[in-house]
């Protein structure tokens, strides 16, 4: 019969028809499988941790899957553990910086710093959280592209996770000039952050003179927000504070300088008479 056909030493057609079949079942079965678990899942677990479950349970299906179709193909498990065995301690030492990734991203899994979503700051480099993978984790950068950083280098790095708190706070430093009433523009300042519906009562904003500058009496306003709002509240509360000092008539003032020539008693002092002549009648 065509199914008992000879094709490579004891392998026939129907034991390649058995593989397709095994394999064809895994994949439906890790389709079907990861569809559930994000479907039952999505509202009880962590969208990152339910990743990484998803992933596990995937690939065990997969090698569950190996073991079954490698002695069809005629292929010894005992043979090819110890195999692998001397293949492992020579990529071993060929590709330690894989494994240190490797064992980093287990490391990441378990302690878990970082959350698909998140936005972090990774040695400088801020972007929100798209992916973690066993070897690298990827970031979408805030200007669009996306960066692929190493396991290793994310566990040995300081890590700035925006997302871990509710709140995140921001600051202004609002300088106006010496002339300028500062209580008044402190109270301007409190009233726009207390209308505004997006700023936090607890923590409490504040506001306060926190130098007098070589231009400005500087006011700074600490304010918090939910950290998914607090950017676009920060951009639009700073133009509201802006117009209303103005309206006010609080204005921020330019950088001065005094220069003084000399002796202030005995420099010459050059005035110009309203009727646009100088002392010698010459039209100035």
């Amino acid at each position: 019969m065509m199914l008992d056909k000879v094709l490579y030493r004891s392998v026939t057609v129907f034991d390649l028809m058995v593989v397709a079949i095994i394999l064809i079942i895994a994949i439906v079965i890790t389709k079907a499988l990861s569809l559930y678990l994000r479907r039952f899942l999505k509202e009880k677990v962590n969208r990152g941790h339910l990743e990484i479950f998803v992933k596990i349970t995937s690939y065990s299906i997969f090698i569950v899957a190996l073991l079954i179709i490698l002695p069809l193909i005629g292929v010894k498990l005992s043979g090819l553990l110890v195999a692998g065995g001397i293949a492992g301690l020579a990529i071993g030492f060929a590709s330690q910086s894989v494994i240190g990734n490797l064992i980093s991203g287990l490391f990441l899994m378990i302690e878990r710093p970082i959350a698909i979503g998140n936005v972090v700051n990774i040695d400088g480099t801020v972007g929100i959280v798209e992916d973690i993978r066993i070897i690298s984790t990827t970031l979408r950068t805030f200007d669009g592209p996306f960066m692929r950083v190493p396991n290793q280098k994310i566990f040995t790095a300081n890590i700035t996770n925006y997302a871990q708190n509710v709140a995140r706070r921001f600051e202004y430093v609002i300088g106006i000039r010496y002339s300028d009433d500062a209580d008044k523009a402190i109270e301007i300042i409190k009233k726009l952050i207390e209308e505004h519906p997006l700023t936090l009562i607890s923590p409490a904003p504040m506001v306060f003179v926190d130098s007098l500058g070589d231009n400005s009496v500087n006011i700074i306003a600490r304010i918090w927000a939910p950290a998914t709002e607090w950017f676009g509240v920060k951009t639009e509360l700073l133009w509201k504070i802006k117009q209303a000092l103005e309206k006010e008539g609080i204005e921020i003032p330019f950088p001065q300088h005094v220069v003084w020539f000399g002796d202030k008693k005995r420099a010459p002092r050059f005035e110009v008479p309203e009727s646009g002549k100088n002392s010698s009648g010459e039209t100035l």
